[in-house]
C-alpha cells in the first residue's frame, strides 16, 4: 500500500480518538461531582415569642373633673343684738358635737333686764288680784241694786285688763330670758369648723355671722360632666375620686343635677366621699365612674408599635415570616391594650420587640416553657418564663 495514503487516515483517527477521550473524562468527572445543595434558608431576624389576643373582661370607667366641697355648711350667726363677745371656745379645725358651747357672750345687761321683766309681772299680778277680787264682790251685789250696771261693768274691765297685763308681762319676761340665753352661741349640728369670724371684746349686731360649720364633717366632690354622658351615671354608681396628693378615694354618687349648665352644657353629679386627711374642701380634683365591664379582645402593651400616629403588631405567619398590621385601639388596662379593629382571635403576634423588625422579616420562636414538675418532684432547675427574652440571631 502507498504510505502517503495511509498518513491522512492515521491523523484523523487519531483526531477521533482524542474529541472521544475529552468527552468521556468531561463526562466522567461530572458524574463524579456531588450534588450542588438547594439555595439556603433565610437567616432569622430574631427570636421571639408569640402572642395571641384574649378575650378580657375591661371596666367602663368615665372620667370627670369636679371640686371637693361641703356636703351642707352652717353658718352660726349671732342671736344677740349690742352684746360684747367675752369668750371664744372653738377655733377652725375643731370637731364639734350639736348643742356643745361655741362662745359666750357678757350677760350682765341681760340679767338686770331680766330681773325689771321678773318685778313687772309680780305688779302685774298683784293688780289682776285686786281687779279680781273687786269685780267678784260687784257680781255678788249686782241684784241688790247697791252698784249700777256701769259700776259692775267697769270692774269686770278692770279685772280683765289685769289679767291682759299679766300676760304681758309673762312675755316681756319670757322675752328676756330667751335673750339671756342667747348669750351663748351653740353648735346647731355635729361637725368640723370650717371658718370663724368671732373675735373677743367684739360688739355684734343680731344675725352677725360668727362660725361656719361643716355639717356632719361630710365633703363630697361635684364633678362636671357632659350632658350626652350624663345618662350613663345612676346614683349608687362607685366613684375613684384622685386627691391632690394622688391619694385615692372611693365614693358613692349621691345624686344626679336635675338640670345642666346651658353655658357649659355640663351636669353636676353629686359624690360622696369619705372623711380622710388627704381631702379638703376646696380641693379641684379628678376622678372616674366605674359604669360596669365588658368583653374585649386584647394584646400585651409590648406587642404594640407606634409607628406615624397609628398603632401596629407583627402578625407571625406560618413560615415564621411576620406581617406589618394596622391596628385600631381602645382602652388601656395595666399592660394590655383593647384592639377594636385589626386582630383576630387564634393569630400570633410577636409578642415584644416588634419595633425591631420589618415586614416580610423571617423569625424564630422561642421554645415554650416545660410543664410545671408535680409537687412531689424536686427538681434544681429553674423554670423557663413564657416570654424568653429577646436574643440577636447571629
Amino acid at each position: 500500500m502507498n504510505k502517503s495514503k495511509i498518513k491522512p487516515v492515521a491523523i484523523v483517527l487519531i483526531a477521533v480518538i482524542a474529541v472521544t477521550a475529552g468527552a468521556y473524562a468531561m463526562f466522567s468527572s461530572d458524574s463524579g461531582k456531588p450534588a450542588q445543595p438547594a439555595a439556603a434558608a433565610p437567616k432569622p431576624a430574631l427570636t421571639v415569642s408569640a402572642a395571641q389576643p384574649e378575650q378580657t373582661r375591661l371596666p367602663i370607667k368615665l372620667s370627670a373633673n369636679g371640686n371637693i366641697v361641703a356636703w351642707q355648711e352652717a353658718v352660726i350667726g349671732s342671736e344677740s343684738s349690742g352684746l360684747r363677745l367675752t369668750h371664744v371656745l372653738v377655733n377652725v379645725g375643731d370637731t364639734v358635737r350639736a348643742g356643745q358651747v361655741l362662745a359666750r357672750f357678757s350677760g350682765d345687761s341681760v340679767r338686770a333686764d331680766v330681773a325689771q321683766a321678773r318685778a313687772s309681772l309680780v305688779e302685774a299680778q298683784a293688780t289682776a288680784a285686786d281687779a279680781a277680787a273687786n269685780a267678784a264682790r260687784a257680781r255678788t251685789l249686782q241684784n241688790s241694786g247697791a252698784l249700777s250696771t256701769q259700776q259692775i261693768n267697769q270692774y269686770n274691765t278692770s279685772e280683765q285688763t289685769a289679767k291682759a297685763r299679766v300676760a304681758a308681762a309673762q312675755a316681756v319676761l319670757d322675752a328676756q330670758q330667751v335673750r339671756g340665753n342667747n348669750t351663748q352661741v351653740l353648735a346647731p349640728d355635729s361637725g368640723m369648723i370650717s371658718a370663724r369670724s368671732a373675735t373677743v371684746g367684739a360688739v355684734v349686731g343680731s344675725g352677725t355671722e360668727l362660725f361656719r360649720l361643716i355639717r356632719g364633717g361630710r365633703l363630697e366632690w361635684r364633678a362636671e360632666v357632659t350632658s350626652n354622658e350624663i345618662g350613663r351615671i345612676r346614683p349608687g354608681a362607685t366613684a375613684l375620686v384622685t386627691a391632690a396628693s394622688g391619694e385615692k378615694v372611693k365614693g358613692t354618687v349621691r345624686m344626679v343635677a336635675p338640670t345642666v349648665d346651658p353655658l357649659t352644657r355640663n351636669a353636676l353629679v353629686y359624690v360622696d366621699l369619705p372623711r380622710t386627711p388627704s381631702v379638703k374642701a376646696g380641693m379641684y380634683a379628678q376622678g372616674e365612674f366605674e359604669l360596669g365591664s365588658v368583653n374585649a379582645l386584647t394584646l400585651p402593651q409590648q406587642a404594640l408599635v407606634l409607628r406615624d400616629g397609628f398603632s401596629y403588631a407583627m402578625r407571625i405567619e406560618p413560615d415564621n415570616k411576620v406581617v406589618q398590621v394596622k391596628l385600631q385601639t381602645g382602652r388601656r388596662l395595666g399592660d394590655v391594650v383593647e384592639i377594636v379593629q385589626g386582630a383576630k382571635p387564634g393569630e400570633r403576634y410577636v409578642a415584644a420587640g416588634a419595633a425591631f423588625l420589618a415586614d416580610g422579616d423571617t423569625v424564630k420562636l422561642a421554645a415554650a416553657a416545660p410543664a410545671a414538675p408535680a409537687a412531689s418532684v424536686e427538681t434544681n432547675k429553674a423554670p423557663v418564663p413564657v416570654n424568653a427574652a429577646l436574643a440577636a440571631t447571629k
